[in-house]
């Protein structure tokens, strides 16, 4: 008498085991190209801004703003800022357009940025006139604390003190650095009172302030001179001379 032998159902974990085995081995096969399709959406959206940023107007340059100067000055500065509309921002030279604007002589210092998403600002500090010059011609030079001479006006800025040489000679060069030093080496409480400078041939230097003619010399012992002019300044002397303030001389 023969048995035939019958099976019984699979063990439900079995069964469980297998199918999850065949999924983590469909994963592994879809995991690099996963992987290579990550990249190249990675690489289009990459490739796409940077031509949307280097590449159209969508953040060209639209406004060229400029700050530091106002008015006609300001009109002036923007006049020398040539970059074409719809300029890629990214892509604009800002260093030709500081050159570009560094040619006003107005200009003492200008910085150049981007301002996102379509605008270029351009940061200008203009030069402060420190002292005029007045030629022989009787024309008045504005000239300012680093010697340059940027403009003529018909009649002195207040509070800055005309200069002018002995003479019917030009102003030289020597002459020039002698007035400004005077400005820089005197303290600002009498600086500003300082209402004109006279250089002579041997560039020394003579000012009026406070109704006083004081005769200043040469660079030299500013620092005494200082203090001696602050002591005769309280006199009613009309002309002080501290060219050798060891022996100043008043009158």
């Amino acid at each position: 008498m023969s048995h035939t032998a019958t099976r019984g159902p699979r063990p439900r974990g079995l069964d469980s085991s297998a199918s999850r085995f065949r999924e983590r081995a469909l994963a592994r096969r879809r995991r690099p190209w996963q992987r290579v399709l990550s990249l190249l959406l990675v690489a289009v959206l990459v490739g796409g801004g940077a031509y949307l940023v280097g590449w159209t107007g969508v953040l060209g340059v639209h406004d060229v703003e400029v700050v530091g100067v106002t008015g006609a000055e300001a009109a002036e500065v923007r006049s020398l800022v040539h970059v074409e509309a719809g300029t890629p921002l990214v892509r604009v030279d800002t260093a030709a357009v500081e050159q570009a604007v560094r040619t006003r002589v107005t200009v003492a210092e200008v910085s150049v940025r981007r301002s996102w998403p379509r605008t270029l600002v351009v940061e200008v500090v203009p030069r402060v006139p420190s002292i005029v010059v007045k030629n022989p011609q009787g024309r008045l030079e504005v000239v300012d604390a680093t010697g340059v001479s940027f403009g003529q006006v018909a009649k002195a800025p207040a509070g800055v003190p005309v200069v002018t040489a002995t003479g019917s000679r030009s102003m030289t060069p020597q002459a020039l650095q002698a007035a400004l030093a005077l400005l820089r080496d005197l303290p600002p409480d009498l600086a500003k009172d300082v209402r004109s400078v006279t250089v002579s041939s041997a560039d020394l230097v003579t000012f009026t302030t406070r109704g006083h003619t004081v005769v200043w010399g040469g660079e030299d012992g500013a620092e005494l001179k200082i203090r001696v002019l602050r002591a005769l300044l309280t006199t009613k002397a009309k002309v002080i001379d501290v060219s050798a303030p060891d022996t100043p001389v008043t009158r």
